[in-house]
């Protein structure tokens, strides 16, 4: 069982920045030996789960959704069991809970997708106001 959370939520100035952390605990060497993917998803109510990032270990890849291309960075250190996402020029539109996602199997193409992410953190909260 692998347990994910995540911290680094806050209320922000539109133009601001902010940094989350996600943590795993327990057996994640499932993982390593698959060659798991890692990822930061949101969700705003009344809209569909959106990758923002993700991480191909086996491949040192990085994958960014469109909306967050040049602002947003994922940052990672699988030996340490931890993700970040540094998040600059942050807009009113960028709201949302934000998600940790790991054990992702796949097609890279896919690694975007909600779907193909076994374990979930449980949110943290981003609110950049105009």
């Amino acid at each position: 069982q692998v347990h994910l959370v995540e911290s680094g939520g806050d209320s922000v100035q539109a133009g601001g920045t902010l940094r989350l952390s996600c943590t795993a605990s327990g057996d994640t060497s499932g993982y390593k030996k698959s060659g798991a993917y890692w990822a930061w998803f949101r969700q705003s109510p009344g809209k569909e789960r959106e990758g923002v990032a993700a991480y191909w270990p086996s491949a040192s890849r990085t994958f960014y959704g469109d909306s967050v291309k040049g602002r947003f960075t994922l940052a990672q250190d699988i030996d340490k069991k931890t993700i970040f996402l540094e998040m600059n020029s942050l807009k009113p539109e960028d709201t949302a809970q934000y998600y940790c996602a790991a054990g992702g199997l796949g097609r890279a193409s896919d690694i975007l997708l909600a779907r193909i992410y076994r374990d979930w953190g449980q949110g943290t909260q981003v609110t950049v106001s105009s």
